[in-house]
């Protein structure tokens, strides 16, 4: 097996060539019209031999290690281009796949996922189980050899262009909120799905809300035992090992972004204090992010709602300082317009207050009804 150290030497020196074909390092989400790019930037990742880096060779992977795909995320974040494609069916449903799935569920799935020939969304949130998952209505009843579903999903990536997504419903009725829930596959192109746009307050629409009505979802497609999908999904959201490296490459990016704020403008004392605070922040959280380890733990809500307050800060800044023009369209309107929304991704900044009172601090738990 090639080393950690010459396989980074030959992500670095790919990169270096081929980089410039990818499209911009995104995020979490691409936006809809990098899609194209996107896909065809995967694509020739996965020829090159850097899409499912640890996967098993036998479901199309690379058969190498975590930290072999540690280093390549790495090596991306430095070239500032994505390191894959649909992480939804990268990470998410292929961590269900490689953990839960059957023999004959990971060879119908993995191979044309690492491909980016069959794209993912997830279909986890609803309109009144965004937060608070465990209370979410979707109903997938059992009948025969069949499940059928009905409900909404809101908040999904991706909806509009993925053949299949990973779907959270309730199977058991009387059960408590955590039990009795299933994790799916499900193929989008089922009748009975309908995929609408949902439009922000940006203009934009990055996302979707997806319908259910009748759809018919083969008993096959369960993943992991049923009634039990609570535990599948936790499982794979809570187990991927974090990558500090990249976490922090793109932190030094933001607090760069940051600093050139003010970049031609002649700041007043006041306006030099609320910047120099942010960016003290963000060095910060920096140095936290390098003392953190690998392993995913609560301690990353630290991180989450610190950078997500920290740059709905930033976004006000950037308003202010730009005075009337802020009001106009242009970036500094589009950057106020979106900032809330750190807020709420990812897991809200209520919520994750709570994981950092409750499990970090030992404080006694929120009351609930």
């Amino acid at each position: 097996m090639i080393s950690v150290d010459d396989f980074q030497l030959g992500a670095a020196a790919w990169l270096a060539e081929h980089g410039r074909h990818g499209p911009p390092d995104y995020g979490a989400i691409c936006p809809p019209d990098l899609v194209d790019r996107g896909v065809e930037w995967h694509r020739r990742i996965h020829a090159a031999g850097y899409a499912g880096i640890h996967w098993p060779s036998r479901h199309g992977g690379r058969g190498l290690t975590i930290d072999h795909n540690a280093a390549w995320q790495l090596e991306a974040a430095r070239a500032g281009v994505p390191a894959a494609f649909n992480m939804v069916g990268l990470v998410l449903t292929a961590g269900a796949l490689l953990s839960y799935g059957t023999e004959e569920q990971q060879h119908a799935h993995l191979p044309s996922t690492v491909s980016a020939d069959r794209l993912w969304c997830q279909l986890f949130s609803e309109p009144g189980a965004g937060s608070d998952l465990a209370s979410l209505a979707t109903r997938a009843d059992l009948d025969g050899d069949r499940f059928v579903v009905n409900g909404q999903k809101v908040w999904c990536s991706g909806g509009r262009y993925s053949q299949w997504g990973i779907l959270l419903a309730r199977t058991d009725h009387e059960a408590r909120t955590h039990d009795g829930i299933s994790f799916l596959v499900i193929d989008m192109g089922s009748p009975g799905i309908d995929v609408r746009p949902l439009r922000q307050m940006t203009g934009e629409a990055e996302f979707d809300e997806v319908f259910f009505t009748d759809v018919e979802v083969p008993a096959t497609n369960l993943l992991g035992p049923l009634h039990a999908g609570w535990g599948v999904a936790m499982s794979v959201l809570t187990s991927e090992r974090g990558h500090i490296g990249t976490a922090v490459v793109g932190l030094e990016r933001r607090l760069e972004r940051m600093a050139a704020i003010a970049d031609g403008r002649e700041l007043d004392p006041i306006e030099r204090q609320r910047l120099a605070e942010l960016i003290s922040r963000g060095q910060a959280y920096r140095a936290l992010a390098r003392r953190q380890g690998s392993g995913a733990t609560t301690a990353g809500s630290l991180m989450k709602l610190g950078i997500s307050e920290m740059s709905f800060d930033t976004a006000i800044l950037r308003g202010a300082l730009a005075g009337p023009a802020a009001v106009l369209d242009g970036p500094d309107a589009s950057g106020m317009l979106a900032a809330p929304g750190g807020r709420i991704a990812g897991g809200t900044s209520q919520v994750q207050r709570n994981l950092i009172g409750e499990r970090l601090l030992g404080l006694p738990r929120e009351p609930r009804a």
